[in-house]
C-alpha cells in the first residue's frame, strides 16, 4: 500500500502525576510500574504499522497525554530511534512533545533535544497559584515560568503555551493578567481553551453536586473575544478557533487534524483516520501492552485492504468506516474551525460535488444568519458565528 503522501503520527503517552478534575483524556495516575511495558508495546506498535504505510515520509510526530515528559529520558530515545529505524522522516520534520511544569528541567529538555523532538507544549493552564491549586495542577506559577525558559535554555525555539480561561470564579481581571504575563515569555504559540464541564470527570460531579458553580458561558465568551484582540495586538495570528501563533508557527501536526487529513494514532485510546477509517486502541495501558503484544505474533499483511489490515490489529478496538457522506461533513467541520475557512474548490476536487450542492439549504440557512460568510472561493464562520460555532457544524452532519 505504498503512497508517497506525508504521513503524521500522535504517539499516546496515558501516565499522569494527578488526575486533574477537569480532564476526560484517557489518563492514569499511579501507572508508573507499566511505563516500561508500554514503551515496548509502543515500539512494537510502530514496527508493526511500519510496513504498511511504507513509503509515506513522516511529517510530523506528536507526544501527547497524559504527560510524555513524565517518561524518563532513555525512553523518549528509544522512541526516537524506532521511529527512525521503520520510517522514513520528512525533510524537516515537526516532532512535538507535551510537557507540564514539574517535570522536566533543563537536563531533560536538553536530551529531547538531542534525540530529535523539536516543539514543545507546555501545559501552564493559568499563572495564578490559587487557580493552579483548584485546576489540580502540581506546579506552582513561578515554576511554570522556569519549566520555559529552561526549554528556552536548552535550544527550543518553537514552544506553545496552553491556557484555560473561564474557571469557576475566575474575574477578567486574572484571565487578562494570564494573558499578559504569558505574552511577556514571547513564546511562538498560545492555545487557549474555555474550561468545559466533560461527563466522568470529577469537575462535573462537584457542578452536578453544587461544591462548584458552572462556568459562566457570557463571561468565556467575553474572555475569548479579549484574548483575540489582545493576542491580534500582539502580533499573534489567530489561524483556528482556540489557537494563535507568530507568522508560519502555526502547529503543523494539528492542521493535518483541522484539513481532515490522514494520520495514525498509536498507544492506549489513540484515534486515528486511515484508509477511509476512523479506528481507535484500546484504552486500556494493560490491555494495550497484552493486545499488541498479541497482534506481534500475527501481524498483518502489508498489502492488505485497509479492512483486513484494522481487524488483524488486535489493539484497534474500535472501528468507524467513514463514507463520504461523512467524510464530506468531516471535511466542512474541521476546516470551519481554522481562520482560512473551507476551500470550495479544493472540496469539489476532493470529492467530486460542489460544496453548494451537497449542503444548499444548510449554506443558505447559515448565510442568512450570520454564522458564515463566503468570500474569494473560501467559506469562513463570521465573528457571530465563532461563537454559535456548534450551531454551523452541527447542521453539517448527516442524519
Amino acid at each position: 500500500m505504498a503512497n508517497e503522501a506525508a504521513l503524521s503520527l500522535y504517539l499516546h503517552v496515558p501516565f499522569c502525576s494527578l488526575k486533574c478534575s477537569y480532564c476526560d483524556f484517557n489518563s492514569y495516575a499511579k501507572l508508573d510500574d507499566l511505563v516500561p511495558e508500554f514503551v515496548d508495546a509502543l515500539c512494537t506498535e510502530l514496527a508493526l504499522w511500519a510496513p504498511i504505510v511504507q513509503g509515506r515520509p513522516v511529517a510530523t510526530v506528536f507526544f501527547g497525554g497524559g504527560t510524555p515528559s513524565l517518561l524518563p529520558l532513555p525512553h523518549i530515545e528509544r522512541i526516537m530511534a524506532t521511529l527512525r529505524e521503520h520510517y522514513t522522516l520528512a525533510d524537516d520534520p515537526e516532532i512535538t512533545l507535551e510537557a507540564n511544569p514539574g517535570t522536566a528541567d533543563r537536563d531533560y529538555f536538553a536530551g529531547i533535544g538531542a534525540a530529535g523532538v523539536n516543539r514543545l507544549s507546555i501545559g501552564f493552564q493559568s499563572l495564578h497559584d490559587k487557580e493552579l491549586v483548584a485546576l489540580d495542577r502540581i506546579h506552582s506559577a513561578a515554576e511554570a515560568v522556569q519549566c520555559y525558559r529552561w526549554a528556552r535554555d536548552a535550544g527550543f525555539r518553537r514552544v506553545n503555551l496552553d491556557l484555560i480561561y473561564g474557571l469557576p470564579g475566575q474575574p477578567m481581571a486574572s484571565w487578562q493578567e494570564n494573558v499578559e504575563r504569558a505574552l511577556e515569555l514571547a513564546p511562538e504559540h498560545i492555545s487557549a481553551y474555555a474550561l468545559t464541564v466533560e461527563d466522568g470527570t470529577r469537575l462535573a460531579y462537584d457542578v452536578e453536586h453544587g461544591t462548584v458553580p458552572p462556568p459562566d458561558g457570557d463571561l468565556q465568551a467575553e474572555m475569548y473575544e479579549w484574548a483575540g484582540r489582545r493576542l491580534s495586538k500582539a502580533g499573534y495570528q489567530h489561524y483556528e478557533i482556540s489557537n494563535w501563533s507568530r507568522p508560519s508557527e502555526e502547529c503543523r501536526h494539528n492542521l493535518v487534524y483541522w484539513r481532515n487529513e490522514e494520520w495514525l494514532a498509536l498507544g492506549p485510546g489513540a484515534h486515528s483516520h486511515w484508509g477511509g477509517h476512523r479506528f481507535a486502541d484500546v484504552y486500556s495501558p494493560k490491555q494495550y501492552v497484552r493486545l499488541v503484544a498479541e497482534t506481534a505474533e500475527a501481524p498483518p499483511t502489508p498489502e492488505a485492504a485497509p479492512d483486513a489490515v484494522l481487524a488483524a490489529m488486535r489493539q484497534v478496538t474500535f472501528v468507524d468506516p467513514q463514507p463520504a457522506a461523512l467524510q464530506m461533513a468531516d471535511t466542512a467541520i474541521l476546516a470551519l474551525r481554522l481562520n482560512a475557512g473551507l476551500d470550495l474548490g479544493a472540496f469539489e476536487g476532493r470529492f467530486g460535488r460542489r460544496f453548494e450542492d451537497v449542503y444548499a439549504e444548510v449554506l443558505a440557512e447559515t448565510l442568512a444568519l450570520g454564522l458564515l460568510e463566503r468570500e474569494d472561493g473560501r467559506l469562513r464562520l463570521t465573528d457571530r458565528g465563532r461563537y454559535l460555532a456548534n450551531e454551523v457544524f452541527v447542521r453539517l452532519l448527516p442524519e
